[in-house]
């Protein structure tokens, strides 16, 4: 991993990345056609809320799959950590894919679906600190954030893989044909990838940064040692809380929104969603590189001021938006403004953490800030709507943006930090061993 950018590793740590996020994303693109398999016929908004309950549960899982699979990348290795989240995916992918409706056996089927997103939630609470480390370690300190920022490249890649399939079955099969069986179609796919991937990972190489450490550390990974670091773990749920929020508005709840609310046909709002992210997901490696030439804190201040100020004009501009050419238009603008976050959240983490507990520092935190604010996003915009307040949902997501914000003026630059055996974070802002 000497290279100046580590393509093995990039591509290694990515493609795993990418399959963990479409299986998890896919839940939320096609909720719109499973929500009546689940639950009793009635108002669309409830079953709505219904299912977005169920994804933000998942969320809840997170902490708890950050814990445990944070301390076993610390303890064990990145390797072994991004084996075992992408083999805990593919389980709950085809739990979903088989899961019986509710006429068939009642509730039991969304009990099938929770113990599913409750699966998802330990892997993804893991997998984002590992890929996160990993793509981290294995670059050098030059280029940190343009080898970190493929981890949204793949984590957008999924999602429009998941947003194109949904896309090419509205295309070609029936509106009935996939409220009662075509949903199922991209969580069969997304079992079989994520098997694949689990034979391609076994064959990534360690990073150098937590070899050095193997056999020399017998607290890696704990919580006592994580302890000693409050001051990054409080910095890495305020910085994240914003951030978070924002990226689940304009990703996975803009499908819903732009169908739900602004108006749009459900294959109109889903192209919307495929053209915006993929314009989003080409602009991640351009504003990490940007980060190691100017620093992280420009770019999250960027984010902070955009998301604290535009949220309100944006979202309110576009629930009034009927054209699919004006839906277009500000659903980029806002993830332009995302990106400034998004390009560079994992770096940032990785560089406030020692590698002796570098992952369960990154993966811990971040997973407690996503479920209690990332994680219910959604089932929050959507309590507003059914209250009749709409607006008040784009008030929630500038307020948590401008905590975010209040971080990003006042924490220091994390971009000339080492990242070597031992070292402690540049900032100082660390709590001494």
């Amino acid at each position: 991993m000497k290279s100046a950018t580590p393509w093995k590793a990039v591509i290694g740590g990515s493609v795993g990345n990418l399959v963990e996020w479409y299986d998890w994303f896919v839940y939320a693109s096609f909720a719109t056609y499973f929500a009546s398999a689940f639950f009793p016929h009635g108002n669309p908004t409830a079953q709505l809320l219904n299912t977005a309950g169920i994804f933000a549960v998942g969320f809840f899982m997170r902490p708890v799959g950050g814990w445990l699979l944070g301390r076993y990348a610390d303890r064990r290795g990145r390797k072994a950590a991004l084996t075992l989240t992408v083999s805990l995916m593919s389980v709950s992918a085809l739990l979903i894919a088989i899961a019986p409706t509710y006429e068939q056996v009642g509730y039991a089927g969304a009990v099938v679906l929770l113990i599913a997103r409750l699966l998802q939630g330990l892997s993804v609470g893991g997998e984002y600190a590992a890929s996160a480390t990993y793509l981290t370690e294995a670059s050098t300190p030059g280029r940190r954030g343009f080898v970190s920022s493929f981890q949204y490249v793949s984590m957008t890649f999924g999602q429009l893989l998941g947003l194109g399939l949904q896309i090419v079955l509205q295309h070609t099969m029936t509106t009935a044909d996939l409220h009662s069986y075509g949903w199922r179609i991209p969580f069969v796919a997304g079992a079989l990838g994520a098997a694949v991937v689990f034979w391609l990972r076994r064959n990534l190489v360690e990073t150098e940064a937590y070899t050095e450490l193997e056999g020399t550390e017998t607290e890696r990974g704990t919580l006592r040692r994580l302890l000693a670091h409050k001051r990054e773990f409080a910095l890495v749920m305020a910085l994240t809380m914003g951030g978070t929020v924002a990226y689940y508005t304009y990703t996975t709840y803009l499908t819903k929104y732009l169908s739900n609310t602004v108006g749009l046909s459900k294959n109109d709002a889903a192209l919307v969603s495929f053209c915006a992210l993929t314009v989003f997901m080409l602009l991640q490696p351009l504003a990490g590189s940007l980060s190691d030439r100017i620093g992280r804190r420009p770019l999250l201040i960027t984010f902070g001021v955009g998301a604290t100020f535009g949220t309100v004009p944006l979202m309110t501009t576009l629930s009034h938006t009927g054209s699919f050419g004006g839906a277009l238009l500000l659903a980029v603008t806002a993830l332009v403004i995302v990106t400034g976050y998004t390009s560079i959240n994992a770096v940032v983490k990785a560089e406030l953490f020692p590698t002796q507990i570098r992952a369960l520092g990154v993966a811990l935190p971040y997973a407690l800030a996503n479920a209690l604010f990332g994680g219910t996003a959604e089932y929050v915009a959507l309590w507003f709507k059914d209250a009749g307040v709409e607006s008040g949902y784009y008030w929630y997501v500038s307020a948590l943006a401008a905590v975010s914000l209040v971080v990003y003026l006042t924490m220091r630059e994390t971009r000339d930090n080492e990242l070597t055996e031992g070292s402690r974070p540049a900032t100082k802002a660390a709590v001494p061993a």
